[in-house]
């Protein structure tokens, strides 16, 4: 009995680190996932587009600014999101910055409502560098905390534009007031031709904008940051040679071996570049084989660690132009 629960043990083990390596099980609760969350139940409760992990070039500090999320409705909202992955107790300063306590540490970020505001007025000065005029007060802004481990102290002092945890789940695609309301001053009795051209040019440069490259991982679960390039045997690095973010734009891993060994191969799919389309037709789509220990060298966003990736791990993988 016990040789068959120790055999057992093993098997587990090895199962365990052949499907999960560590840089996923850390990735697990990551703020990139909450990103994808918030952006999936937006799109659901109100239409649209969503555009997730902007890199929006700032012309004052020669720097790019991060943006998480920006909201396009099909009720013409435009909205710039803040995601806080907060897990603990929140207050609100005097001065308007939050302190977050949790059982290991206290945590104080500077103002989130008024640096989302900041990167609305950034997002706004390259939107008129790409030759839209926004009309005065079209971007509106929120801060939401999706972390159900976040409990804020006084919630009713948070500024309007701070979708609390309890908030967003309640939150209804007919509530009104929470995104809506954009429209101000002249722009208010505006045509509304003017305004569904002012949302296609929007949605054009917003799906061309800088953004940062994304990895998606079995289970749901997504990465930020920089592709580096690829570690592996010669021969599946001599196959991957042209994928380079000059060149493609996306790549799907299929038919990975149920428990991915490294002596096992899967096929790797890749679209070439096209500026002119926003995807490439099934016929479009290039097939190469490689070894599923083949790794994606990744930098994550916000952090200073470059991270390897099995492929056996990955689903897909954006680049950024």
């Amino acid at each position: 009995m016990w040789a068959e629960i120790l055999f057992g043990l093993i098997i587990y083990r090895l199962v365990r680190l052949c499907l999960y390596d560590d840089d996923i099980l850390e990735v697990e609760t990551s703020d990139s996932n909450a990103l994808f969350s918030v952006a999936d139940r937006l799109k659901k409760l109100y239409g649209g587009k969503v555009y997730v992990g902007l890199r929006i070039p700032d012309a004052d500090t020669a720097t790019r600014q991060n943006i998480d999320l920006v909201l396009l409705t099909t009720k013409g909202d435009a909205v710039v999101v803040s995601v806080k992955n907060l897990d603990g107790f929140v207050l609100i300063n005097a001065d308007g910055s939050w302190v977050c306590e949790t059982k290991n540490k206290t945590q104080t970020l500077p103002d989130p409502v008024e640096e989302t505001r900041k990167q609305a007025s950034i997002l706004e000065s390259y939107l008129e560098q790409r030759g839209i005029l926004l009309p005065q007060g079209y971007l509106s802004c929120k801060v939401i905390l999706p972390n159900p481990k976040c409990c804020t102290i006084q919630s009713s002092s948070f500024p309007s534009e701070v979708i609390t945890y309890d908030q967003w789940v309640q939150l209804k695609s007919e509530a009104k007031g929470m995104f809506s309301g954009w429209i101000k001053g002249a722009f208010r009795g505006g045509k509304k031709e003017t305004q569904e051209s002012i949302q296609q040019n929007l949605s054009f440069i917003l799906s061309t904008a800088p953004v940062w490259d994304r990895l998606e991982l079995r289970g749901n679960k997504y990465v930020l940051g920089e592709f580096l390039e690829f570690k592996g045997k010669q021969e599946d690095l001599q196959a991957l040679i042209n994928i380079k973010r000059s060149k493609v734009s996306r790549l799907i891993i299929q038919k990975t071996s149920m428990l991915g060994l490294a002596h096992s191969r899967l096929q790797v799919l890749y679209t070439p570049r096209d500026y002119r389309s926003e995807g490439a037709s099934a016929s479009e789509w290039k097939e190469v084989g490689v070894r599923s220990s083949t790794e994606v060298l990744f930098q994550p966003q916000n952090s200073t660690k470059v991270r390897k990736f099995k492929f056996s791990s990955i689903v897909s993988m954006s680049l950024s132009a």
